[in-house]
């Protein structure tokens, strides 16, 4: 039950949201007693004031006419996400903890791992025990085959198959033809080959020749974020036209087969996944699309060299190559976090709650420094929170710090129970679950988070235009009755 303080501050921030009607309704009522008062005669003598002014009047509509038009050229044109797929891997390359240590054993004894000792396979699972990834998430082909196989051709065969699965799906759902799509973004961080994924795509379904076409590369878990920011950029400037968004990353390549533990951590949390997102700036598409963006604010503390070093791409001492995460990830993590959220913070947060931060500003600045920092409520500007399910400790913090609730990240951790860390598509499979339980209400604002190597942490908000179901094929479907799972208390020892 809520307490009376926090009924009052319901109250207040209500007020506060909805202070200019509140203010326009005593204007209306006396505007509207004043008219009743108007006589007969009144009438008459506007009607002969407005025959006599007829040139002033015609210059101040056509000046407000002008006014009109240059605003509505000139304003951001509203983007909006008419539908998106998340790409569900077959059931075969489903993968238990118990499964994928069997197999690296097996790995081990064929010599494609050269370890000489047990530790670093002790240290392996423990890292998969608490990782807060489930029983039934996707590993690639290649790497259930012994020997293993991670060459161009598989690791190709590997995104394709993610990709085009994903985009296929969402043509379906949507009925839009690739023939209408006018702009192309595709990000995988570290599977980059030529031809680019964006260029399969446009092989695959024969996109039209004056495409525009990106492919971002090199940008981490946050690049979806991003791919998003830049497909509203152009779609700024082409009108009338369909933006599609694919996310990815491949896992095939990137398996790490040295004796670095900073480095062994990915191999345990990165899984398949992807997903493709179509976004239109038509405003006829207002009435079939689920969601509108509102903000996308992007961090990047690259200058910093403790944020560029904290997750590299690089050869260990032996000359194997994996990605490494340096002991100050945490420190740049949150850092990072917090510039995103107090860039972010001004453009949501109702007035109450900047109030609030002012105050508590000052008082720290000139009466008590030792007072902590004021923690907006973000419950109060988000009905849902997308938070990138990278691992079960950064979901944690995010919840910690942002004073929100199980129910509030209970998407993220469901996604990285079910389908583990996905990379930047992973906020994908978030925004699905919450469609999939039936919460995604009209009016609801949603913020998805994400952080990645650079450092980089990126954040996109959407408002839903209507009561969202989840559309054909939601990877959840087939295994949403089994969640909320419980976390195995040993994941919190």
């Amino acid at each position: 039950m809520d307490s009376p303080m926090k009924k009052v501050k319901i109250f207040t921030n209500y007020l506060m949201a909805h202070r200019f009607k509140l203010c326009f309704l005593p204007l209306m009522v006396s505007i509207a007693m004043e008219a009743s008062r108007l006589s007969t005669q009144d009438l008459q003598n506007l009607y002969l004031y407005l025959q006599n002014n007829i040139t002033s009047l015609t210059m101040f509509f056509l000046y407000l006419a002008l006014g009109s038009t240059l605003y509505l050229m000139t304003r951001p044109k509203p983007v909006y996400l008419v539908d998106f797929s998340c790409y569900l891997p077959p059931s075969h390359l489903k993968a238990s903890i118990q499964k994928i240590m069997d197999h690296v054993r097996r790995v081990r004894e064929a010599g494609a791992w050269k370890q000489e000792s047990d530790y670093l396979m002790d240290f392996c699972e423990k890292i998969l025990e608490r990782s807060g990834l489930g029983q039934e998430t996707y590993i690639p082909e290649g790497l259930q085959s012994l020997p293993l196989q991670q060459t161009l051709a598989v690791s190709r065969k590997e995104t394709e198959e993610v990709i085009i699965g994903a985009v296929d799906n969402l043509f379906r759902n949507t009925g839009i033809s690739p023939s209408d799509i006018g702009i192309l973004v595709v990000n995988s961080s570290t599977f980059n080959p030529t031809p680019s994924l964006s260029t399969i795509l446009v092989n695959k379904f024969k996109l039209r020749d004056d495409i525009k076409s990106l492919n971002l590369g090199g940008m981490g878990c946050s690049a979806g974020v991003i791919a998003i920011d830049a497909a509203k950029s152009l779609l700024q400037v082409h009108r009338n036209t369909y933006a599609l968004v694919v996310s990815t990353e491949n896992i095939t390549q990137n398996l790490y087969l040295g004796n670095n533990k900073s480095m062994l951590v990915t191999n345990c949390l990165f899984r398949i996944g992807g997903a493709a997102i179509l976004l239109s700036n038509r405003s006829m598409d207002r009435k079939r699309a689920k969601y509108e963006l509102v903000h996308t604010v992007r961090v990047h503390t690259g200058a910093d060299d403790r944020s560029y070093e904290c997750a590299t791409q690089e050869e260990d001492e032996d000359g194997v190559v994996g990605v490494s995460l340096s002991k100050n990830l945490p420190m740049v993590a949150a850092r990072t976090l917090k510039i995103n959220i107090a860039t972010l913070g001004p453009l949501v947060l109702p007035l109450s709650e900047k109030f609030h931060f002012f105050v508590r500003f000052v008082k720290k600045k000139f009466v008590n420094p030792k007072l902590k920092h004021y923690i907006p409520d973000f419950k109060l500007a988000f009905e849902h929170f997308c938070i990138h399910a990278g691992g079960r400790a950064l979901i944690d913090e995010m919840e910690k710090n942002l004073h929100l609730t199980p129910l509030d990240v209970e998407a993220s951790r469901m996604t990285l129970h079910r389908f583990g860390n996905t990379s930047s598509s992973s906020i994908w499979y978030e925004l699905a679950y919450t469609e999939a339980k039936g919460r995604m209400k009209k009016g609801d604002r949603i913020w998805q988070i994400a952080l990645g190597s650079g450092f980089k942490c990126n954040s996109s908000v959407w408002v839903a235009l209507r009561n969202v179901k989840p559309s054909a094929n939601n990877p959840w479907e087939h295994c949403l009755h089994k969640y909320p799972v419980e976390i195995d208390i040993d994941l919190k020892e």
